[in-house]
């Protein structure tokens, strides 16, 4: 269950977030529990989630170990912030700021290099969706931007499936299509790497959701998580969530 703040919360804020959210989910033990802040809140959120089982991750990563990238943290920055995981490729970084599937496989390669879980991101746009590409984007994504990595380093990862149409517009997939594109992704992996990989990797599904509808989507047997934005800033919220 993964929380991504984007651009929200400050230090301060961060803090006062945890505060609240530890205990409600203290007994939380059937789930990993992993918040993605800002990277101004990364040690604020660490130092914060000290003496719990949540994990920190960042929402983003270098491709590089280091040099001449303004603006990009590298992966030992993030390891040394005490970060665990990192978001790769979602799709705002794809829409805004021109990510491609061969820079998220660069990025996740980076990521597992220092020794951080990339939690993958992969989905369609409203158009593709509705001239009915859906299965052929989700396929392409996963042949350019995951089947690269080895088998040791695919299994490593999780994937997270985020319909861009879906993410901040109060739009959800119904759990039923949301089930059907993680049958998608799972199918791409058995075919990449053996039905084992394919009925252990971890799928996450990502698009507005909320306390009422983290229920439905956990019942379908496919959805191994869920990648949640807006809602995760409220800790009661979000934990709720978490505790679906």
């Amino acid at each position: 269950m993964a929380g991504n703040w984007k651009m929200y919360k400050t230090p301060a804020e961060t803090t006062a977030f945890f505060e609240k959210f530890g205990p409600l989910v203290a007994a939380s033990g059937h789930c990993e529990i992993v918040i993605a802040p800002p990277f101004t809140s990364l040690s604020a959120a660490v130092q914060a989630a000290q003496g719990t089982a949540i994990h920190i991750g960042s929402q983003n990563i270098a491709w590089a170990k280091e040099g001449a990238f303004t603006g990009e943290i590298s992966g030992p920055m993030v390891a040394a912030a005490g970060a665990t995981h990192a978001i790769v490729g979602h799709s705002e970084r794809r829409q805004y700021f021109g990510e491609t599937d061969e820079t998220v496989l660069k990025r996740t390669q980076a990521a597992l290099e220092h020794g951080l879980t990339p939690i993958v991101c992969v989905g369609e746009r409203l158009e593709e969706r509705e001239s009915g590409r859906t299965e052929a984007v989700l396929v392409s994504q996963f042949l350019k931007g995951i089947a690269g990595l080895n088998a040791a380093q695919f299994d490593k990862i999780v994937i997270a499936y985020e319909p861009v149409w879906a993410i901040g517009t109060g739009k959800t997939a119904t759990p039923e299509i949301a089930a059907e594109a993680h049958r998608v992704i799972r199918g791409q992996v058995r075919e990449k790497y053996g039905k084992d990989a394919a009925d252990a990797k971890r799928i996450l599904y990502g698009g507005s959701v909320k306390p009422d509808n983290a229920r439905t989507l956990m019942a379908q047997p496919e959805i191994d998580g869920v990648l949640v934005g807006g809602a995760s800033l409220d800790p009661a919220g979000f934990a709720s969530i978490v505790n679906f």
